[in-house]
């Protein structure tokens, strides 16, 4: 075939890619930290083992699931209870669970086990050590768990379609890492290869809580019924994830960690420009595509949600698969940038959610583009701090306008701009959002809203006569932080969130959106405009399945007859 003339598609502006409605249309890709996690463990060969399970028939007692990479090991280490449904609750004020787990660094002895059963079960209330590198808690699903235990207890697979409703058995309600309760600190691990992308030991965590909540059912069964009981269909086994319930606390990230939400967002950015800018796409390539479009829409069919606004968009989800389907079935996509040419397409063809997910297919068949881009996804946020006190007011002026131009044409005035508090709750300090106007809070508000806070500084910036960052400073120290995150943003060009924060309009999943497709997370399904459940490893091979079954490409349920 004759080559196209090659030509260089740009990344996408800032401007275009980090409002709130964008980047609450994310989706998983082969940058998300699951897909690099597993692509690691299946290349280097990880092996895992069980050495403990003492599990009663009531479901109590303790596991610990091992895995053993080139270097280390580390081992979950699991406790189960038989919590009343009266106590089992998502809210970060609950005190009990059916489930708690930490993340052990190497194997542990049967003292540490004593001590972790010690303090691991009481979560806030226990302390862990350096030796433990994460601690989390779940709950069983009301819906499925016990009609799961029954079914295979008599000897029966469990409805595939009422399974899906649901797709999964336990669902947490945090994984903590980075120090808390006395956890190792991010600092003590980032050098290991296998922790050096974003969240590895968290996704590590829950890869393992996974295979032991499927464990723990099939166990369940077999002592209620041992004479009918059945495990698990591999396939069907394998679409149940871990579930998690996710709020407020998680949306104030994407604030506080400007150069990691850089790195995250231009990692992707670049991995969809230089797919954009291939002259030609060999016909093996454009089958690849065309393969995961079909499964994507499968995956579609799959998502359900209670929510309106999310059945909305699921909707629109549903006919912008089936309208990309149907332009593949015309569209040239082998010569003259065809991946370009159906960017743009869909960029007047399909709805932001279209559009993001199109984004996320276009990475599959290129992994030797994509992948190698997880190692630029990490950051070192300290380097990024330090304030250029050289700098002259004149350029603070021009970036100020060039990143934040839509804060300055806001109105702040407006009730309605400003109508959001974003403050640290006392008792639990997790971060909480209310209302201006009507709860007493503003006098604790966080520096949450950059638009605002760029806008303040501008006003004084026109009007000073220093000539320095520096001078300028010294007379309004109250804009230290918004000339650092300027600084950071003149830098790093997707550092900053091009949107308003604290309007009455802002929907806070939209960022805990964002930073769950990075993760890896499907089937988002919010409870309120604070508040989501997701689904986690749905359809990934289990530990004793990697290697055996591809440790990347379960992303998307597989078409019928076909599997890795």
């Amino acid at each position: 075939m004759e080559q196209t003339q090659s030509k260089t598609i740009p990344p996408r502006a800032p401007n275009v890619v980090m409002t709130l409605a964008r980047l609450g249309s994310f989706h998983q890709s082969r940058l998300s930290f699951m897909r690099i996690l597993l692509r690691r463990m299946e290349a280097e060969q990880w092996t895992f083992e069980r050495p403990v399970f003492d599990i009663d028939a009531q479901g109590m007692g303790r596991a610990v699931y091992t895995a053993h990479g080139p270097e280390r090991s580390y081992s979950l280490v699991a406790f189960a209870n038989d919590l009343p449904p009266e106590k089992r609750s998502d809210r970060v004020i609950a005190t009990e669970w059916d489930a708690t787990f930490t993340l052990f660094d190497g194997i542990p002895t049967p003292a540490d086990l004593d001590r972790l059963q010690d303090n691991v079960p009481q979560q806030e209330a226990g302390r862990v050590t350096e030796s433990e590198l994460s601690i989390s808690r779940a709950n069983r699903s009301v819906r499925l768990w016990d009609y799961v235990v029954g079914k295979l207890a008599a000897g029966e697979q469990p409805d595939r379609t009422t399974v899906e409703k649901v797709g999964y058995l336990m669902r947490t309600t945090a994984v903590y890492g980075s120090g808390k309760f006395g956890a190792a600190d991010r600092e003590d691990t980032a050098e290991r290869p296998e922790f050096q992308a974003p969240f590895q030991i968290e996704m590590l965590s829950v890869y393992l809580t996974r295979a032991f909540v499927m464990d723990l059912v099939e166990h369940m069964a077999r002592m209620r019924a041992p004479d009918t009981a059945v495990p698990l269909d591999p396939d069907l086994r394998r679409r149940f994830g871990i579930g998690n319930s996710t709020g407020l606390g998680m949306a104030p990230f994407l604030l506080t960690h400007p150069a990691l939400l850089n790195n995250w967002i231009a990692a992707r950015e670049e991995a969809l420009a230089r797919i954009r800018s291939l002259p030609a796409a060999h016909m093996s390539e454009v089958d690849i595509f065309r393969n995961f479009a079909l499964r994507a829409r499968l995956h579609m069919q799959d998502w359900y949600s209670e929510h309106p606004v999310q059945i909305a968009r699921i909707d629109a989800l549903r006919a912008d698969t089936a309208r990309l389907l149907a332009h593949l079935d015309t569209a040239e996509l082998s010569a003259d940038h065809p991946w370009n040419r159906l960017w743009l397409w869909a960029e007047d063809a399909l709805s932001l959610e279209g559009q993001e997910l199109l984004a996320s297919l276009l990475m599959e068949p290129y992994p030797h583009l994509v992948d190698g881009l997880s190692a630029c996804m990490a950051a070192d946020e300290a380097a990024t701090w330090r304030i250029d006190g050289a700098m002259s007011t004149d350029r603070l002026r021009t970036l100020t306008r060039d990143i934040y131009r839509w804060a300055l044409d806001t109105d702040w005035t407006a009730p309605e701009a400003q109508a959001r508090v974003w403050y640290t709750s006392e008792e639990k300090l997790e971060p909480r959002l209310g209302d201006r106007h009507t709860d007493p809070v503003e006098p604790y508000e966080q520096p949450l809203c950059p638009g605002r806070d760029a806008a303040r500084m501008y006003g004084d910036l026109t009007a000073t006569g220093e000539t320095t960052v520096a001078g300028f400073l010294m007379r309004h120290p109250e804009h230290r932080h918004i000339v650092r995150r300027a600084q950071i943003a003149a830098r790093l060009p997707y550092a900053e969130i091009r949107d308003n924060t604290i309007a009455a309009t802002v929907l806070p999943i939209d960022m805990l959106r964002m930073k769950l497709a990075f993760f890896g997370a499907c089937h988002f399904d919010p409870r309120s405009d604070r508040w989501v459940r997701i689904n986690m490893y749905q359809h990934a091979p289990f530990p004793h399945e990697l290697g055996a079954r591809s440790g990347d490409d379960w992303a998307y349920p597989f078409l019928t007859g076909a599997a890795s």
